[in-house]
């Protein structure tokens, strides 16, 4: 993973300005994208009220297939760089510079069909509506964090089969 090594890994208390915050950022895509998307979503742990998270807000815009060139060449004119899928198929992944006034966001463009975006939005909208689920997935969080403060893959493997049993309990 690029630049793991300086990876802090703090993980918080869900806080309820993430949603204004992500209202902000999807606010500002708009500008430019309000005619090419189908939809921007808040996804990720900051997404789900009550679950801890590292504080970055996830973003998923949803478009048709035979938008993505438009849709990348808007977000350039805003600020926004392609780098690519990171090794994750069914997502475009956007780095961004001078954006000081939004909170520090994931940024991908996925296709309508993805499966990437499918994953994200029905974990999502399990875990909003599960609070068990959701409090053993902030347990494992808090305790990957405390373990591994700087270590993301390792911080990652020990979330994962938390995550892979949701997952088979949404449908993943």
């Amino acid at each position: 993973m690029i630049g793991a090594e300086n990876w802090n890994i703090i993980v918080v208390p869900y806080n309820p300005n993430w949603a204004d915050e992500f209202k902000k950022i999807e606010r500002e895509l708009l500008v430019v994208l309000k005619d090419e998307v189908l939809s921007i979503e808040h996804v990720g742990s900051t997404s789900v009220e009550g679950l801890h998270a590292k504080p970055i807000i996830d973003i998923d815009i949803v478009i048709e297939n035979d938008r993505f060139l438009i849709v990348k060449q808007k977000l350039k004119e805003i600020g926004y760089e392609h780098v690519g899928n990171l090794g994750i198929d069914g997502r475009d992944a956007f780095s961004y510079k001078n954006k000081e006034h939004l909170m520090e966001h994931h940024l991908y463009v996925c296709n309508k069909e993805s499966s990437e975006l499918k994953r994200h939005v029905t974990f999502r909208n399990y875990l909003r509506t599960h609070a068990d689920e959701r409090d053993r997935y902030s347990q494992i969080k808090i305790e990957m964090a405390e373990k591994f403060p700087h270590d993301i893959d390792n911080y990652l493997l020990g979330k994962e089969s938390v995550i892979l049993d949701i997952y088979k309990k949404c449908g993943l």
